[in-house]
């Protein structure tokens, strides 16, 4: 039978590169005490007051069809909390609510780009990038993000990647897996570059309540300058510990919201409307789960950092934000996938391959900080242990 081409664009970029995740799970199932350290869930689960806030609006009928761009409330929110945090005005027409950063990153990159267009993404990136862009036919450029540079993506190395067919840049602050938060002054560099190449500035801010005190967020849309060629997308995943209400949306130009609006109603026709009224409750509140995620994340990253760093030539890069913190195993001379399998299959703890997230982090792991303090030191016991006895080998 036949397929579409869409099909064989994706056949390598779906859950393959979570095996080893998958295979953690069915051991843990089997019984084994496995220590997981591979996916961004939150450590606390989502707050009761949401949760009755969405119990409250299934009650009170909340449970029809919706409109395409987002219940008239949780807009409203939306445009106030970035008018409120960018110093310019944000309306209804500005935002696009969807169920989550995925759906709205995949409608964001249909919307802008073709077959054969080129978009400019950090290498390394989170894993499903590479399927969002090649979705619509365009082509990931990977943009090398070095360690040397605290994994901050340079000016220089995209301009050495951009061509005719470049359409966007990519960018996600705080980044997932290296914890990298671009500043202001980056943002605006990179902006005057999106100008001279007439590129769009689309930027991943999941992560934007989870910055490790020392560090400030900075968002594009802040530069006004920028206004007509940024688009931004967030969602309740990570700041309210909720991932799985599957709860998003993108803000931009409202030229663009317009273009992309049919797409999203073609995908959808609207989110369920208690979920709305949720996201609602929780964007017009500080979120009551996000500081204290924070505060146990950085304190996690640094007990990584003081049980591994110059262990069995292991080396602990330092994150300022998100749920996970990276580590070189290249003096083990193995790559991070066979050092993920080895560490799983003899010390039953389970961490990400680097090579998950792009090649230059080929020799990496990723660890996420979401197991409680105990859990995480033990972890660390473990894969010192391993790391040991590779390096004696």
């Amino acid at each position: 039978m036949r397929y579409a081409a869409v099909t064989d664009r994706l056949a390598t970029m779906g859950g393959a590169r979570w095996d080893i995740h998958a295979r953690a799970r069915a051991l843990r199932a089997a019984g084994e005490a496995v220590i997981e350290l591979t996916i961004g869930e939150p450590d606390v689960p989502t707050p009761d007051a949401l949760i009755d806030v969405a119990h409250a609006a299934m009650r009170a009928g909340r449970t029809g069809y919706s409109n395409g761009r987002g219940e008239p409330g949780v807009t409203d929110a939306l445009a106030a909390r970035y008018s409120a945090r960018i110093g310019r005005p944000f309306g209804r027409e500005n935002i696009l609510c969807l169920p989550g950063t995925q759906t709205a990153l995949y409608l964001i990159l249909m919307s802008l780009t073709g077959g054969g267009d080129e978009v400019l993404v950090g290498d390394p990136a989170y894993a499903t990038y590479d399927g969002v862009i090649a979705a619509s036919g365009a082509v990931s450029v990977p943009v090398p993000l070095r360690p040397e540079h605290g994994f901050h993506i340079q000016s220089d190395d995209i301009a050495a990647r951009i061509t005719s067919r470049s359409r966007v840049l990519l960018l996600n602050s705080p980044h997932n897996p290296t914890g990298a938060v671009l500043s202001m002054a980056e943002l605006a560099i990179l902006g005057q570059l999106a100008e001279r190449h007439d590129l769009w500035l689309v930027a991943d801010e999941v992560y934007e309540d989870l910055v490790y005190p020392g560090t400030g967020f900075a968002s594009p849309l802040s530069l006004s300058n920028l206004a007509d060629r940024t688009i931004v997308t967030s969602s309740i995943s990570k700041s309210h510990a909720a991932p799985g209400f599957r709860s998003g949306w993108c803000v931009g130009p409202a030229e663009f919201c317009t273009r992309a609006l049919p797409l999203s109603e073609t995908m959808l026709f609207g989110s369920q409307p208690f979920i709305a009224d949720m996201t609602e409750a929780a964007i017009r509140a500080p979120s009551p789960v996000a500081a204290g995620m924070t505060e146990r994340m950085a304190r996690r990253a640094a007990l990584l950092r003081d049980r591994l760093q110059d262990v069995a030539g292991l080396a602990v890069s330092q994150p300022r934000a998100g749920m996970f913190s990276l580590v070189d195993i290249r003096a083990t001379g193995l790559s991070g996938r066979d050092f993920a399998l080895g560490l799983l299959d003899t010390e039953k703890v389970a961490v990400m391959p680097g090579e998950s997230f792009g090649a230059s982090l080929a020799g990496w792991v990723r660890l996420a900080l979401t197991q409680p303090d105990d859990m995480t030191a033990e972890a660390a016991v473990r894969i010192a242990r391993h790391a040991a006895r590779l390096t004696r080998a």
